[in-house]
C-alpha cells in the first residue's frame, strides 16, 4: 500500500505565490500532488490541479519528492494530497503568505534540537497549536548527521501539522552539526548552494535574511548581504538569522569576530532590527546594540536604543542546555530553559515573546482566525524586564521617503531625501482622482499608480514620467482611474504609487492608513449600520446572500489591523443571522466586513462595551 510520511514544506522563491512540499515516498511509486485553494476532503477528482514531482532524491534514508508550486494566491489557504500508484494520503493544508503590507505575521524561530527527542516533541506540538506563517530554525537539527537521526527528526517534525493537518513553512539554517550544505539543500529544496537567501513577506513589510556561519562571513557572503541590503533599503523591517552566536552569553562558547566585523556593522548601518542566533544553549534577549569600541562599549558592542539591533536566541529546541554565565552590559535578559522565539511583525511595530516550550500537552491552540492571541496554557517567559520586547517603528524611514544621495559605497549619506505628501484619493463623477507631491523629486524618476479592490492584490492602473529632468525639485501628480467610484460601488478601494528611481531602484509608498471612496481617512461610510455586543460579549448580525456563495467576516481595529476573521464555505442563498463570540477582544470600536464570494454584502460599525 502507498504510503506518503515526513511532510514539509518551504519556500525556494516568493512567499506569497509558490510553495514547495516534500515529503517521504515509503512505498509506491509514481505520486502525484493534488491541490486547491477549496478542501474537497476525499474527493481527489475535484481537486483542479495536479503537479508531479519536480525533484525526487534518495538520502538520508528516505525517498525525498518535493513539488514546486507556483501561480498561488497570496495568503490564501491551499489544501492538498498525494496519490500513487496505491493509495491517497490524507488532505493535508498550506498557506501562502499574504501579499499586504497592512499584514500582521507570526512568526516562529529557534535552533538546536539535535539530543532530547522529548523537549524537541514538546517545542514542535507548540508550533502545531500557534500556527505561525512560518518558522526561522536555526540550524543544528541533528547530532550526527546521520540517516537514522533525519528520520527520527522528520517524524518530530511532523508534530507542527496542526489537528487540521495545517503544514507550517520552515526556513532552514545551516548548523555546525549539518556536516555540509549539501545536507540542507538536498532535504529541504534550498535553492542556493551557499545557503544564504532572504524572503520578502508584506511586498515591503519584511525581508527576513538566512545568513551561513559555516562559511567565510566576509567575501562573497558579505559582498552579498550588502548589496542586497543596499537593493532593499525601502523594506519597512529587516530580520536576519544564522548559527553562531556572535557573543555568546556562556562561557562554553568563543566570540565570533569576524562576524561582529562582517555583519554586526551592516546590520547597524542598514537598519536591520531584530537577530535571531543560535548554537549557545542558552536563552538571550538585548537591548538594541550597535558595533562600538567607546567608553561604555562592551565586548564590542554598545546600548542604542535609537538606531540598534535587537539580538536574540540562543537556541535550546532540544540540544543540552548551558549555563547563562556570561551576561554583558547591554543584555536585556538571560535565561537556561527550552524555549524558542514567539515574534509578530506589522508595520508599526515588531514584538518578541519567548515560550517555554516543556509541557505542550497542556496547552490550548490559538483561534484559527486570530493567531495571535496567547492561548490557554502557554508559558511565555516574565523576566524583570517584561514578557515583551517591542520595536516600534518610530526611528525608519516613513514609507515613502528614501535616501536622493548615494555615496561611493552605495552607502546612504546625509542629504535631501524624496518623499511623498499629499497623498489623495477620491471620487470624481464616475473616476477616481489619485494625486500626490514629489518633494526633491530625483532626476528621471518615474512612477506607478496601483491599486487594489481590498484583497492586498494590487495592479497598475497607470505609469508616468518623473517631471525632474536635471535638477531637484518639487512636482505635484495627478492621475484619473476611469471609471473607478462606478466599480467600487461604496466598497474599499485602496491605492498606492510605485517608484523608479538612482538606476532601476524601486519601492513602494502606501498611504499611512487606505482611504475609502468618497469618505475621509479611516472613517465609517455614512449610512452604515452601528450595533453592539450584548451582556455576554456576542454580536447579532445579520446578512442576505441572493446565491451560494463562500461568507467570510472580517473584524477590523481602529488602526487597520484584522482582530477577527471568520470563514464558512458553500453557504446557502437565503437571510442569515448569526451570533459571534468577541469576548476575547477589548472593549472599542471597530469594523465588521462580511464578503461573500470576496464580495462586500454588508458593513457594520460594531461597538465592545
Amino acid at each position: 500500500m502507498g504510503k506518503v510520511e515526513r511532510l514539509r514544506c518551504m519556500w525556494r522563491e516568493d512567499p506569497t505565490t509558490t510553495m514547495v512540499i516534500g515529503w517521504d515516498q515509503t512505498a509506491g511509486s509514481n505520486p502525484v500532488l493534488y491541490y486547491t485553494p477549496k478542501n474537497k476532503g476525499s474527493q481527489i477528482e475535484a481537486y483542479g490541479k495536479s503537479q508531479t514531482p519536480d525533484k525526487v532524491l534518495v538520502i538520508k534514508g528516505m525517498n525525498n519528492h518535493f513539488v514546486r508550486l507556483k501561480g498561488l494566491r497570496p495568503g490564501t489557504t491551499y489544501y492538498f494530497k498525494i496519490k500513487d500508484t496505491q493509495s491517497s494520503s490524507k488532505t493535508y493544508s498550506f498557506q501562502t503568505a499574504p501579499a499586504s503590507p497592512y499584514s500582521r505575521l507570526s512568526i516562529i524561530a529557534g535552533g538546536d534540537s539535535r539530543n532530547h527527542r522529548s523537549a524537541r516533541i514538546s517545542a514542535n506540538k507548540i508550533v502545531g497549536k500557534l500556527r505561525p506563517h512560518f518558522v526561522m530554525f536555526g540550524g543544528d537539527m541533528t547530532s550526527s548527521d546521520v540517516a537514522e537521526e533525519w528520520l527520527d527528526w522528520f517524524d518530530d517534525w511532523q508534530h507542527t501539522i496542526s489537528d487540521d493537518r495545517r503544514l507550517t513553512p520552515i526556513i532552514v539554517t545551516r548548523g555546525n552539526h549539518e556536516y555540509s550544505n549539501k545536507t540542507l539543500i538536498d532535504l529541504f529544496d534550498v535553492q542556493t548552494i551557499g545557503l544564504y537567501y532572504a524572503h520578502t513577506f508584506g511586498t515591503d513589510m519584511l525581508r527576513v535574511y538566512t545568513l551561513n556561519s559555516l562559511i567565510p562571513s566576509g567575501g562573497k557572503q558579505k559582498e552579498w548581504l550588502k548589496k542586497d541590503l543596499i537593493e532593499n533599503d525601502l523594506v519597512q523591517w529587516k530580520m536576519a538569522q544564522y548559527h553562531h552566536t556572535i557573543r555568546p552569553h556562556t562561557n562554553k562558547k568563543s566570540e565570533k569576530n569576524e562576524m561582529l566585523l562582517n555583519w554586526s556593522t551592516l546590520f547597524y548601518k542598514f537598519q536591520v532590527q531584530l537577530v535571531v542566533e543560535s548554537d549557545a544553549h542558552v536563552v538571550k534577549t538585548t537591548y538594541p546594540i550597535k558595533p562600538s569600541r567607546a567608553p561604555g562599549s562592551d565586548e564590542g558592542f554598545i546600548r542604542d536604543d535609537q538606531l540598534g539591533t535587537v539580538y536574540v536566541g540562543e537556541g535550546c529546541w532540544g540540544a543540552p542546555l548551558r549555563k547563562n554565565n556570561d551576561p554583558k552590559s547591554w543584555t536585556r535578559a538571560s535565561g537556561s530553559f527550552n524555549q524558542f522565539k514567539w515574534i509578530f511583525v506589522d508595520r508599526d511595530k515588531i514584538e518578541v515573546r519567548t515560550v517555554k516550550t516543556d509541557g505542550a500537552d497542556a496547552i490550548g491552540s490559538v483561534d484559527p482566525f486570530n493567531i495571535f492571541i496567547p492561548p490557554l496554557g502557554l508559558n511565555i517567559w516574565e523576566p524583570v524586564t517584561g514578557p515583551v520586547i517591542t520595536i516600534q517603528n518610530n526611528y525608519l524611514k516613513a514609507p515613502a521617503t528614501f535616501a536622493n544621495n548615494l555615496g561611493n559605497d552605495g552607502l546612504v549619506t546625509p542629504g535631501a531625501a524624496m518623499e511623498i505628501a499629499n497623498f489623495q484619493a477620491g471620487p470624481k463623477d464616475q473616476d477616481i482622482l489619485v494625486s500626490w507631491t514629489v518633494k526633491n523629486e530625483k532626476p528621471n524618476s518615474r512612477f506607478e499608480v496601483q491599486r487594489s479592490f481590498g484583497d492586498g492584490r494590487y495592479i497598475t492602473v497607470g505609469k508616468m514620467k518623473g517631471q525632474a529632468l536635471r535638477n531637484i525639485g518639487n512636482h505635484s501628480y495627478k492621475f484619473i482611474d476611469s471609471g473607478s467610484a462606478i466599480t467600487a460601488q461604496g466598497k474599499y478601494i485602496r491605492y498606492r504609487v510605485k517608484y523608479v528611481y538612482a538606476g532601476g531602484k524601486s519601492g513602494l509608498y502606501h498611504p499611512p492608513i487606505p482611504r475609502l471612496t468618497g469618505e475621509g481617512v479611516n472613517k465609517v461610510p455614512a449610512g452604515v449600520k452601528k450595533i453592539m455586543t450584548d451582556p455576554n460579549d456576542r454580536l447579532q448580525i445579520k446578512y442576505h446572500l441572493a446565491n451560494k456563495a463562500n461568507v467570510r467576516y472580517q473584524i477590523f481595529d481602529v488602526n487597520r489591523r484584522e482582530v477577527f476573521s471568520n470563514y464558512l464555505s458553500n453557504q446557502a442563498a437565503k437571510n442569515y443571522l448569526k451570533s459571534l463570540d468577541l469576548s476575547e477582544l477589548p472593549n472599542g470600536r471597530y469594523v465588521l466586513v462580511i464578503k461573500a464570494n470576496r464580495e462586500e454584502v454588508e458593513r457594520y460599525q460594531v461597538i465592545k462595551k
